[in-house]
């Protein structure tokens, strides 16, 4: 069975339980659990140094955990009897760079067993078949992206686990991209992990999010979930001329408010009916109110507040020391 088949495919899950792993006095990983469901594609996300890659690694058997599982369909992947034909993975795009990109594929063909006739096939399938013969020194980086991409797909595999697979594509190709992994995921039943700092592309592409933050879960579910969590208080914005005095009268009855811009106001604990009325009977005039829904990358930054591997310091000042980065 080929991508584009419709031939039945077994699902795969995979299941992280308690993953942990420290280097020296940095714990990278710290009992993580999560799990990518067959048929979805799950965005991975997280600041510089929350453990993204290293738990990528670790999953993919190229790293020894302290403690903790991650299995593919209940298997580790040491002991997957044919773990390429169940699994392919991008971690990096490095090619030598005298050979051929349909060279470097069938090269994996032989290693794994596979027909070499699956070069040809992927790099049709990733939009290289008229750049296969050309050497992959001369590649661009979304080329290169491509090729990472056809090299996971040479077995078939049920699970992608695709470590920024977006980067360096121009947008024609972040959006070719977007819908070559909901087919995979959606028509052909995959399970698809995507590791990614595009957080925007991961809203319109990705069916659920597992956020890390200093090795640890931060949060998990669908972008439904997160959004009805992070506006389930309740968000109104509301602009006006007297925003000043509105958010006098608001913060009076007990609720949040903060300010929008210069005549902007976010109110959270009051429905849009409610503001209005407020404003109505202060005589405050209203140019906009309108519930507000939480974006992706609103959420994100708010649930891993505080968690970044490096900070912006104030201008003038001598920047801190980085503690040692563990991706």
């Amino acid at each position: 069975m080929h991508p584009g088949s419709t031939a039945h495919r077994d699902p795969v899950r995979v299941e992280v339980r308690g993953l942990t792993k420290t280097f020296g006095a940095v714990r990278a990983v710290d009992d993580l659990s999560f799990t990518v469901e067959p048929g979805s594609i799950t965005g991975f996300l997280g600041p510089n140094g929350a453990g993204k890659t290293t738990t990528l690694r670790m999953a993919l058997g190229l790293l020894r955990p302290d403690s903790g599982t991650a299995t593919f369909g209940g298997r580790p992947y040491a002991s997957l009897p044919d773990p390429l034909r169940l699994v392919g993975a991008v971690l990096e795009t490095a090619f030598h760079p005298a050979r051929s990109g349909r060279n470097h594929l069938r090269v994996y063909c032989r290693a794994a067993g596979l027909p070499v006739r699956r070069a040809d096939e992927v790099l049709v399938q990733v939009g290289l078949g008229d750049a296969g013969r050309r050497r992959a020194g001369g590649y661009s980086l979304g080329m290169r992206q491509r090729l990472a991409l056809a090299t996971a797909l040479l077995g078939d595999p049920a699970v992608l686990v695709l470590d920024e697979p977006a980067n360096g594509l121009d947008p024609e190709g972040i959006q070719w991209l977007r819908g070559f992994l909901r087919h995979l995921a959606h028509e052909e039943g995959r399970t698809v992990l995507v590791s990614s700092h595009l957080l925007a592309e991961v809203e319109q592409t990705a069916d659920r999010v597992v956020i890390v933050g200093a090795g640890r879960l931060v949060r998990e579910g669908s972008i439904a979930q997160l959004r009805a969590g992070a506006d389930g208080a309740g968000t109104v914005l509301v602009r006006s001329p007297e925003a000043a005095r509105l958010a006098g009268l608001l913060a009076a009855d007990g609720r949040t408010v903060g300010r929008e811009g210069d005549d902007g106001l976010t109110v959270t604990g009051l429905s849009t009916a409610e503001v209005g009325r407020q404003a109505f009977a202060a005589g405050v005039e209203l140019h906009e109110l309108r519930s507000r829904t939480s974006g992706l990358e609103e959420i994100y930054f708010r649930l891993t507040a505080g968690q970044e591997q490096f900070a912006a310091a104030p201008a003038g000042t001598a920047p801190a020391a980085p503690r040692e980065m563990a991706r």
